[in-house]
């Protein structure tokens, strides 16, 4: 009886949240149309420049908020890379499959060579574009003095962007990493932190002792951290292992460099 007087109300709750979200939405509706037509009056009035009609609208009902929302994950790790790479200054950097913001702002100031299982079709002075599978890297052994791979190697063998599932498919992938990286070469790798889980077929999630173990001859030269918690801070550079481990799905960002 308590099971099924729980599972009504739940029920409800969803039903009500439901109907809350439509009356929401009939209410952003309404207010659009409403601004639309107060916009058209003050623009017959002022200023004739643009055609304007209700067919040509495209509303944008969820974007009146307090601050600027975003990705803290691929703002803050991309942000921190790129300081990462102001401070090494490399003569070029190759970019395994992250996240194309970054390998475009970055090669207006850094040669970049960007991989990647589906090539982007990209045109800019400073960037080439190739395919490779990240568990068989076509690059020679210890010849790459400057790389990134983040936000990737979480996704590798879960068959979320075509690739082949393995559920090895990651520790394959580090392998090539461990290979092909010179000796004092430096390694940008981001992964979601925090209890290890997997959580298919989006990502794994690994714990700071299972990335330490994936890098055995490379020493930390920095962590930092985008924690769960807006509050907590929004990068932590220089975080502990203590921090890391708290998260449920934090943004581990390690500066790696063979030895």
């Amino acid at each position: 009886m308590v099971l099924h007087w729980t599972m009504k109300m739940l029920c409800r709750n969803a039903l009500c949240r439901k109907l809350l979200e439509k009356v929401r939405i009939l209410q952003l509706k309404t207010q659009f149309r409403k601004e639309f037509l107060v916009f058209k009056k003050l623009s017959e009035k002022t200023d004739r420049r643009f055609e304007l009609s209700w067919g040509q609208r495209y509303p944008c009902l969820h974007e009146k908020t307090g601050e600027t929302r975003f990705d803290r994950h691929y703002i803050f790790h991309p942000a921190w890379a790129a300081r990462v790479l102001r401070a090494t200054n490399p003569a070029y950097h190759v970019d395994l499959s992250s996240t194309l913001h970054f390998c475009t702002l970055v090669s207006a100031f850094i040669p970049v060579k960007f991989f990647d299982i589906r090539p982007a079709n990209l045109g800019l002075n400073g960037l080439t574009v190739e395919y490779a599978d990240l568990t068989s890297l076509p690059f020679q052994t210890n010849s790459l003095s400057s790389v990134s791979c983040m936000h990737v190697i979480e996704h590798i063998g879960l068959g979320r962007y075509g690739d082949r599932l393995d559920p090895e498919g990651d520790l394959k992938a580090v392998a090539e990493l461990r290979r092909v990286i010179a000796h004092k070469g430096n390694l940008l790798f981001v992964v979601p932190i925090g209890k290890p889980k997997i959580v298919f077929n989006a990502h794994r999630i690994y714990s700071y002792d299972q990335v330490m173990d994936l890098f055995p001859q490379f020493r930390l030269i920095e962590l930092a951290l985008v924690p769960d918690k807006p509050s907590d801070g929004g990068l932590i550079i220089n975080a502990t292992k203590e921090l890391a481990d708290r998260q449920l799905y934090g943004c581990g960002c390690f500066w790696l460099r063979k030895e």
